[in-house]
């Protein structure tokens, strides 16, 4: 699996290299567009998951720890943190965002049948385990409720309420806007109300975020696995960059090749960045998170699941025809849930794993790749702009406002 991987991921960032010197300057338009900032909350949470809340202050401690763990001595925890969920891998969403954006609707490899089966299985499967990490990880945030040994079906109660209410605002595409613009807001609000509980200095606040700069001095040390849980997580990353570079590429408004790059690594990181300072903090000075600050966090990790999941059940829903226009809304609803549920439990019984889906795209890009090179090398290589329809629409828009 880790050759999977490393040749996956030299792949991914030989591609981006390519895309850049090709198309450095090239209009992007997708096909429902919006402003910056929409695009960028809408990128932020749907690229991101319930992990980003919960993960870190379980992690720290482990990254810390470098008699167990000596292949973490390069760095410091927080750098390292940061480099398992900023800057870099990132890029991955930039080279499917601008393929899906420039590319896709000249090649169609992702109309072939047997490809939109399997894609639409990566994107099920990973909308699953996202609801899986969210219910693995409540007991260590909400101990009152249950210790995570035994069965507490609360939790599931809580997974399943969240699947439900994702489900529902899959149903239209504003809600799914608008839940990503209040996540945004709500996860800013998260970060200022922690701050403010431990009431961190400027100085001490500095102090702390500078460490993160110890990430991009040693930047190479995070292209290729440096163990077994980092591979983990760079397989998460593969099973997500497909779908969510299909589904935020509909939404870029007229950024050129190299600021979708600026914005997808930039954009992104600065939040993260300061979230995981503030979190570092609380690590380092063992502040406890219980009571209302540990039910804040899971309100906001809630919201962020539900706005991955939502965003995930819209894209495989309209990629499979499964519409409320021709199910009805309740029966679409109902669908989405029950096979989400079950996947979720799966995922807890070990019966999948997201190193299997991840594979599984790598696969996929390597078989794009190939396609184009058969049988699209000449029109792809031809590419001037986005689609010229996309363009005469897009300049109608901005003559309107």
């Amino acid at each position: 699996m880790t050759l999977i991987l490393s040749a996956g991921i030299i792949l991914a960032f030989g591609l981006i290299l390519f895309c850049l010197i090709k198309w450095w300057n090239v209009q992007c338009v997708g096909v429902t567009p919006v402003h910056l900032f929409t695009f960028i909350a809408i990128l932020f949470t749907s690229g991101l998951d319930v992990g980003l809340i919960m993960f870190p202050l379980t992690e720290f401690a482990g990254y810390a720890d470098i008699a167990t763990s000596p292949e973490y001595a390069f760095s410091n925890p927080l750098a390292i943190e940061f480099g398992y969920w900023g800057f870099l891998i990132w890029g991955f969403y930039f080279l499917t965002s601008f393929y899906f954006c420039v590319v896709e609707p000249r090649v169609k490899f992702f109309e072939i049948p047997f490809v939109k089966v399997i894609n639409n299985i990566v994107i099920i499967g990973t909308c699953a385990f996202t609801a899986y990490l969210f219910l693995i990880n409540l007991p260590w945030y909400v101990p009152q409720i249950g210790d995570g040994e035994s069965v507490v079906f609360t939790f599931y109660i809580i997974v399943f309420c969240v699947i439900l209410a994702a489900a529902y605002s899959s149903t239209d595409i504003k809600y799914v806007k608008i839940l990503s613009l209040a996540s945004t807001w709500m996860f800013l609000g998260l970060i200022a109300l922690m701050w403010a509980n431990a009431s961190i200095g400027l100085g001490e606040f500095g102090t702390t975020i500078v460490m993160i700069g110890n990430y991009f001095t040693n930047i190479h040390n995070f292209v290729l696995p440096l163990n077994d849980y980092h591979e983990f997580y760079l397989f998460w990353w593969f099973a997500w960059s497909i779908m969510i570079g299909q589904f935020t590429s509909r939404f870029v408004g007229g950024l050129r090749t190299w600021q979708v790059l600026g914005a997808l690594l930039v954009f992104p990181s600065i939040p993260l960045a300061v979230w995981f300072a503030v979190l570092y903090y609380y690590h380092a000075n063992s502040i406890d998170i219980g009571g209302f600050y540990s039910l804040a966090m899971v309100f906001v990790g809630i919201t962020f699941v539900i706005n991955s999941l939502d965003s995930l059940i819209r894209l495989y829903s309209d990629n499979l025809s499964i519409t409320v226009s021709k199910f009805g809304k309740w029966k679409y609803i109902a669908g989405n849930v029950i096979a989400l549920f079950g996947l979720t439990i799966l995922f807890e019984l070990d019966f999948l794993q997201i190193q299997w889906i991840g594979a599984l795209v790598i696969g996929i890009y390597f078989a794009c790749l190939l396609y184009i090179g058969i049988f699209k090398r000449k029109e792809v290589m031809a590419i001037k702009a986005s689609p010229e329809e996309r363009l005469v629409d897009f300049e109608k828009i901005e003559t309107v406002h």
